[in-house]
Parts: C-alpha cells; sequence; structure tokens
C-alpha cells in the first residue's frame, strides 16, 4: 500500500485558527498520534486504507484541554470482524492514556467511506479518554447519523492524512442535501441541550449557519466571530460562547439560559430555511 510520510502527511489545508499542522500541536498530541497510527497498522495491517483527521484537528483548531482528538480510519472490505475488537483494546484510555480530552474514532469500510452515503456506516465508534465515557461501539443500526456525516465532509474537505492514501480520496463527499440535513439533525440535538456545554451548542449554532450560507465547514471559533460579525443582536452571547471556549472543558462558564434558547431557536429558523429551499 502507499504511504505518505512519517508519519503523516497533509493532503489540504485545515482552516486557519490553531494547530494547522502536525508541528503546531503539543508535543504529547504528535507522539499519541504517531503511536495511534502504529497501533491502526499493527491491527490491519496492508488492509488499512487511510487513517485521517476530522473535528477540530482538520480544521486547524485543536485547543488542549478542550478538543477532543477526532480521527477516521477506513479500512479494505476483506478486513475482519473482529480487527475492531483488538483496535478499541489496543486503543483504551487508560492503557493508552489520550492526552486529549477525550479520542474519537471510527473505523468505515471502504466501500461506504467513498460512497459519500448518508448514516453512520461504521465498524467501530471508540470514544475514549479522561473526560469521554467510554463507548466501543460494532454496529451502526438505530444510531443517528448525522455527527457521523458532518465529520467525514469535514475530513473530506480538510485532507488532512496521517497514513495510508489521502483521506480526501478515502471518504467521498456527502451530497448537499444529505449535508444539509445532517446539520439540521444537529442543531436540533444542541437545541434540547442535553449533554451539550453551552458554549458549545451556541457556537455549534455558529458553525451550521455558517456552513448552509458558504458551503464550507469552518472551526467553531471562526465560526463564531463570523456570525457575532454578521449578526449583532446575538453577539454579546455568542462572545460570551467564545470566551467560555477559551477556557477548559472542565472550566466551561455557564450563559445567559434565555439569549442562548433565543440564539438557538433563531438558528432553527435559519437552518431550516435553507433546508428547505434545497428541499423543495
Amino acid at each position: 500500500m502507499t504511504d505518505y510520510g512519517p508519519p503523516w502527511d497533509r493532503h489540504g489545508q485545515p482552516g486557519a485558527g490553531g494547530a494547522t499542522g502536525p508541528d503546531d500541536l503539543p508535543g504529547d498530541v504528535q507522539s499519541y498520534l504517531s503511536e495511534l497510527v502504529r497501533r491502526v497498522r499493527d491491527v490491519y495491517g496492508d488492509r488499512l486504507v487511510s487513517v485521517g483527521a476530522v473535528g477540530s484537528l482538520a480544521l486547524g483548531d485543536y485547543r488542549h484541554g478542550r478538543s477532543d482528538i477526532d480521527i477516521a480510519v477506513v479500512v479494505d472490505p476483506s478486513a475482519p470482524v473482529p480487527a475492531a475488537h483488538e483496535l478499541a483494546q489496543a486503543l483504551a484510555h487508560p492503557g493508552f492514556r489520550c492526552p486529549a480530552a477525550g479520542l474519537e474514532l471510527v473505523v468505515y469500510d471502504a466501500d461506504f467511506a467513498v460512497s459519500g452515503a448518508p448514516g453512520a456506516g461504521y465498524l467501530l465508534n471508540l470514544n475514549t479518554g479522561p473526560l469521554l465515557p467510554a463507548v466501543a461501539d460494532y454496529d451502526p443500526g438505530g444510531t443517528q447519523g448525522f455527527w457521523f456525516v458532518i465529520d467525514r465532509a469535514v475530513g473530506q474537505q480538510s485532507g488532512w492524512t496521517l497514513a495510508g492514501r489521502s483521506i480526501r480520496e478515502a471518504l467521498g463527499a456527502p451530497a448537499r442535501r444529505d449535508l444539509l440535513a445532517a446539520v439540521a439533525e444537529s442543531v436540533r440535538e444542541h437545541a434540547a441541550g442535553q449533554g451539550h456545554l453551552a458554549d458549545n451548542r451556541v457556537l455549534n449554532g455558529c458553525r451550521s449557519v455558517l456552513y448552509c450560507r458558504t458551503g464550507r465547514w469552518a472551526a467553531k471559533r471562526a465560526a463564531g466571530r463570523s456570525i457575532a460579525a454578521a449578526e449583532p443582536r446575538f453577539r454579546p452571547v455568542v462572545d460570551r460562547a467564545l470566551r467560555s471556549f477559551e477556557r477548559p472543558r472542565g472550566e466551561a462558564r455557564d450563559l445567559p439560559v434565555e439569549e442562548v434558547n433565543s440564539f438557538l431557536s433563531w438558528v432553527r429558523r435559519d437552518v431550516d430555511r435553507v433546508c428547505g429551499v434545497v428541499g423543495s
């Protein structure tokens, strides 16, 4: 198989606003990613197709103490089913200590990954780390797929590849209609608020609106600054969210509930308006 650089190579440019390349990451994160790639290779061998960054890492806005490390792994369809279980064990915190808030790693069959199809579609959905509830799920049936659709689209846009073929080639771009449906679902989940910090709810709303308006994914802080400038009536709550987001996850500040709810109601209307135009 083709290998692009030790231990990873960038194919494409993540958005500005944070760690925009491997050399910008904290040393312990660089070491962690190198060892993660080694362990993935040990499990999958020549059936490994690609390992790429998604989430804040892909968008150039990884922040120590706040961000997760989000990774997409693409493997050949002939990879044995037990390999996903072996990988989950090999990457589980604290045996393999995660230096970030957590690791969110998803393994996809290459045929599904390149298709751009909506849905979760994973072979493994792994959450592990000091601030994440441990999850190792091997069955996407019944799983809400919108976060996975968004993550694959971010990885495909960024092209930040850690090993193997370019992740941009391995992940097919979802159709805009499917992406807008995923964005609308993410907005509804954040509006409900359960399990999400207030600052993250607000900034995810900013990112969602900006994607609907531009067709490009931006890091949450960059999206927040853009929406604050474009929508002065919501600048106070977005600015509060941005200041809170600068803090470690465990030190996030409460935001005024009425202002957050008012903003997210506006986000839902704005996103639904775009989705309605595309769906008509």
